[in-house]
């Protein structure tokens, strides 16, 4: 069963949490990872791009010069997608990116993903995130303690105002509920900071 120390605010070892092998100690599914963050970042595309058909486009209601005896090839209209100022053909139109993920396919998908974090020792749990201030210069003097790297996601349980305050100011740090988790954050950023609380919930619910 795997297991991680838990510490306190001042990076000492407090105790011990065992973790689930179902959720921490799983098979790493590339292919699942893939698709939930495709499912993510698909999500928020907004899809807003458009184009004008010849339809759209302005004028053109006359024919340029007459069917026959010209010398010219025929024309019907200026605002073929042939001429200049024309409509386009085939162009991109407004639409939603989003598709359906099954709920059974996100859970492992999240599996995988904290199980590579466990494998590759990027997780940290402390025992309580519980700030006397709102300082955001205090609480990188915490942060400073653990050695977290470059980018790093903390995942709270509850609501927690000193936190939110302080940490959102802090860059390449995002904090996160254990109820919004999702695989393109852990994915993302190299180091996990769980307070003792979040990390327990979310074990439960994934392991369902």
């Amino acid at each position: 069963m795997p297991r991680l120390e838990v510490k306190n605010l001042n990076n000492e070892v407090v105790g011990e949490l065992e973790l689930y092998d179902k959720v921490f100690a799983s098979e790493v599914n590339q292919s699942l990872l893939f698709a939930a963050v495709k499912h993510y970042l698909d999500g928020l595309r907004q899809g807003t791009h458009a184009t004008k058909n010849r339809a759209l486009v302005s004028g053109g209601g006359k024919k340029p010069w007459r069917q026959k005896g010209t010398g010219r090839a025929r024309a019907g209209s200026t605002r073929s997608p042939l001429w200049r100022h024309g409509g386009v053909a085939h162009g991109p139109k407004p639409r939603s990116y989003a598709f359906h993920l099954p709920k059974k396919m996100i859970q492992g998908a999240l599996r995988s993903a904290l199980t590579d974090k466990y494998n590759g020792q990027a997780i940290t749990v402390v025992e309580e995130i519980l700030l006397q201030s709102h300082k955001t210069k205090e609480f990188k003097e915490i942060l400073d303690k653990f050695e977290l790297g470059r980018k790093l996601l903390i995942i709270e349980a509850n609501e927690n105002e000193n936190l939110t305050r302080a940490s959102r100011n802090l860059r390449n740090v995002k904090l996160v509920s254990s109820r919004q988790i999702n695989v393109y954050d852990l994915l993302n950023h190299d180091r996990l900071l769980f307070s003792k609380t979040a990390i327990v919930r979310l074990q439960e619910a994934l392991n369902s």
